[in-house]
């Protein structure tokens, strides 16, 4: 079933594809201003919402509370220090949720988009600091 999307939720989820990294919504608000395309911040955060509930778009909260988006294109695995704020993907060639997940939507009847994986500590740099 194709998803009826309005202009703006078009505009942000293409504009995403270009981008093809994570952002914050206020980031993309700005982006899209430089691009020329004059959409409101309030409907940038409505945009990002519908097209998150469609599986059209990822979000991923970081420790700081912010929310980043990117297009919903696979899996994301992260290893992200709770001092810094660096976020480091990693492979998810060996991801072991995909079993997890595999079952969950045969047992539960539940379509899943996407999953995230995400571990939180200290990178090498802030355990260093730490140190001193």
């Amino acid at each position: 079933m194709k998803v009826q999307r309005t202009r703006s939720q078009e505009k942000v989820l293409q504009f995403l594809k270009q981008l093809n990294h994570e952002i914050s919504a206020q980031g993309l608000y700005v982006e899209l201003r430089q691009a020329d395309i004059p959409l409101g911040l309030a409907t940038v955060y409505r945009a990002l919402e519908a097209l998150k509930l469609s599986g059209a778009v990822q979000a991923r909260v970081l420790g700081n509370g912010e929310t980043l988006y990117s297009q919903a294109q696979s899996d994301r695995h992260h290893l992200t220090c709770l001092q810094c704020g660096t976020s480091l993907p990693l492979n998810d060639a060996d991801c072991p949720v995909h079993a997890l997940e595999d079952n969950l939507r045969k047992s539960a009847h539940f379509e899943i988009y996407y999953h995230t994986l995400e571990f939180f500590g200290l990178c090498s740099p802030c355990q260093q600091q730490s140190e001193d």
